[in-house]
């Protein structure tokens, strides 16, 4: 019966010390918080509000000559042929098409330029995390971001504002 005891406190004492070099150490951090306050982002938000200031700007004139010209052509179409008038009708859709093309283009450039300025900030972001996770000793860190879908161990340590440090920002 002794025997057996202790071949029983050694089982436990075993799976126990193994349970303890398994434990893993979880962490969490809201990557769209650390995202939205890098520099980074910030610059990069600024420089596509330019850009789409200037596309607006160019598409807004495009439009306003396209209504003058209709203007002009609806005060002249009595006075013109009908052939002229249907050209004028081919010219005006022309136009419209023209400022819609544009209107297209620019929002591609825009989302274009947006994914090519995300990405080195997205790639910077998740090698601080990594760097974080390393020194500090964690296996897993989970995204607390509001509706990543992620689980979240509410009582793993936020490592928000290590990634903020590492960042310098």
């Amino acid at each position: 019966m002794k025997h057996l005891k202790k071949l029983l406190l050694a089982a436990v004492f075993t799976i126990g010390l193994a349970g303890v070099a398994n434990a893993q150490k979880n962490a969490h951090i809201d990557t769209v918080k650390l995202l939205e306050n890098m520099p980074e982002t910030k610059a990069m938000q600024i420089e596509l509000d330019k850009l789409k200031k200037t596309y607006s700007d160019d598409i807004e004139g495009m439009i306003k000559k396209h209504q003058a010209k209709i203007a002009k052509y609806d005060a002249e179409g009595k006075s013109q042929t009908q052939e002229e008038n249907q050209k004028r009708v081919i010219e005006i859709q022309q136009e419209r098409q023209k400022i819609a093309q544009a209107e297209q283009q620019a929002t591609q450039e825009l989302s274009k330029k947006f994914q090519e300025k995300r990405v080195p900030i997205i790639k910077k972001a998740q090698e601080a995390i990594k760097a974080v996770a390393a020194e500090k000793g964690f296996i897993y860190v989970f995204d607390s971001a509001p509706g990543s879908g992620l689980i979240v161990f509410e009582k793993g340590e936020d490592i928000y504002e290590s990634v903020k440090a590492k960042l310098g920002f």
